[in-house]
């Protein structure tokens, strides 16, 4: 069934056609009449020329614009064109003998003096064409921009959607894994009957309120990361006793830096779940530091000298994942190891860090 808006879309592109030949038709008749006071012939002549006008002018710009010039056969652009010029040169010759013998008699004085050279016939005619085709062009480019932009907007809609939808499964997996562990601590101490387990709780509740509510945010502050960090050592320290030696050494930070929620935990939770006891301890030391340039975040703990640290974690795997997304070429990572340490240095650009996850 044909739509309302296909017969209104149709209705309006012939009306705008016929206003676009009359102006033509005016033109003509003015362009002819010059040094001339016989409307009469000028106006006839202009309309006997206007059929050959309109049928070049639709020959050019409804099948050698759009089958030939836009899908780049340029070749068969030009043959066609030259044929077109013949056939289109040919009618344009018969209009000047139909003003000489129909019009005039044959008597070339009485012609109008702009159509007594075919040369001048073939200038209105292909000026005409040259216009009409030029504004065809130029609404073929519109559209095709017009197009090009909502694909454009439509891809990167896309991306944004399965970057969404990435990101959210990416801190799906980080959260079960984060609770499994805090809950074994927990778990342990229940059964100790630990006088600590309070403390626990309330430690654990924190990190519960930042991992389930803070997290689902674009953005926190770097303070608060750093006092979930905090948080998390504190449980840690519960959990190891004296078997745990940290180092941290966290400066001053500007309160207005905003991070991705879960930025830097995961690191410090895999180096508590994949540090080695050496000598009957685990070292993990700490640094934060934040200059006008970068923010840089060191993180290691302590290995066997024959014995290697899994570096593919649940947590560093997505950390890394979602660094690339976050923050694309912005960010650098370096793991490495040596016979005592195992190391993460993670540097950011200040200016690229508030950033919001689309």
């Amino acid at each position: 069934m044909i739509s309302k808006e296909f017969i209104l879309k149709k209705i309006a592109q012939v009306l705008l056609h016929s206003i676009f030949w009359i102006a033509v038709l005016f033109c003509y008749t003015y362009f002819f009449g010059y040094n001339t006071q016989d409307i009469n012939y000028v106006f006839s002549f202009s309309l006997f020329l206007m059929p050959v006008t309109m049928g070049t002018t639709y020959t050019v710009i409804d099948i050698l614009i759009p089958r030939y010039l836009l899908q780049e056969k340029y070749r068969l652009f030009i043959l066609y064109c030259v044929y077109t010029i013949i056939i289109s040169a040919y009618f344009i010759v018969i209009s000047f003998f139909y003003g000489l013998i129909f019009l005039t008699e044959t008597k070339i004085g009485d012609m109008a003096p702009m159509t007594r050279s075919p040369l001048f016939l073939f200038i209105a005619v292909y000026f005409v064409v040259f216009i009409a085709s030029a504004l065809d062009l130029t609404r073929h480019n519109y559209k095709s921009n017009t197009a090009n932009q909502k694909l454009q907007t439509k891809i990167l809609e896309t991306q944004l959607k399965l970057k969404e939808q990435e990101l959210r499964y990416l801190k799906m997996q980080i959260h079960p894994h984060f609770l499994f562990n805090t809950l074994n601590t927990m778990y342990g101490f229940a059964i100790k009957k630990s006088e600590e387990t309070p403390e626990l709780i309330l430690k654990l509740s924190n990190l519960l309120d930042y991992l389930l509510y803070q997290s689902d945010k674009p953005l926190v502050s770097l303070d608060q990361e750093i006092e979930h960090i905090y948080d998390y050592i504190a449980l840690e320290k519960m959990r190891f006793r004296d078997s745990l030696e940290i180092s941290l050494q966290i400066e001053d930070t500007d309160s207005t830096i905003e991070i991705a929620p879960m930025l830097f935990i995961p690191f410090v939770e895999n180096s508590f779940k994949h540090g080695q006891l050496r000598n009957g301890k685990l070292h993990i030391s700490i640094e934060l530091s934040c200059n006008n340039t970068e923010l840089l975040f060191k993180i290691k703990n302590s290995v066997h000298a024959d014995m290697g640290q899994e570096s593919s974690g649940i947590g560093l795997k997505n950390i890394q994942k979602r660094l690339d997304l976050l923050y694309p070429e912005n960010y650098q990572l370096d793991i490495a190891r040596d016979h005592d340490w195992y190391t993460v240095t993670l540097s950011i650009k200040v200016s690229k860090l508030n950033l919001h996850e689309h």
